[in-house]
């Protein structure tokens, strides 16, 4: 056994569990924000599990609706099977609902797919030079969305 893999188990053997760097970027979501926008209220993200999870609280009010509920973000990790490349989620709402999503972070940019990276739902927002806001826009397909912004509390 070398020194970056843990114990083979029943011939399956693994690298040693680190965070993904694309996760660990994510670092900069941590902590509470107010969100302003289409979708106002307030968000909480929180390192999970050794950061190997980034759990979104949510308690918002969208399209005259209150939206409760909670994200679970990081890299997919099947049993037997490789590490995902993707930073993919979760999320669970008080309705009984599950959104997945795709979470890619270039520069200053986050970018949160709905569904598959590429798809024509997404939320694109930018960070302030300090992050303390992120200004950006839900867009879905046939022209609708909305404005977004969150605010660091």
């Amino acid at each position: 056994m070398s020194d970056n893999t843990t114990p083979e188990i029943d011939g399956y053997q693994s690298e040693l569990a680190t965070p993904s760097t694309q996760l660990a970027a994510l670092d900069r979501l941590v902590g509470e924000w107010t969100v302003t926008g289409g979708a106002p209220g307030r968000v909480t993200y929180k390192w999970a599990l050794g950061g190997f999870f980034l759990i979104q609280d949510v308690d918002l009010e969208q399209f005259g609706q209150k939206v409760q509920g909670f994200e679970v973000i990081g890299n997919l990790h099947p049993f037997g099977e490789p590490v995902g490349e993707d930073v993919a989620s979760r999320f669970y709402d008080s309705q009984g609902n599950t959104f997945d999503y795709v979470y890619e972070l270039d520069g200053d940019t986050l970018t949160i797919w709905a569904g598959a990276k590429g798809s024509p739902a997404y939320f694109r927002g930018t960070f302030s030079d300090d992050d303390r806001e992120m200004i950006g826009e839900w867009v879905y397909p046939g022209g609708g969305g909305y404005p977004s912004t969150m605010s660091r509390v």
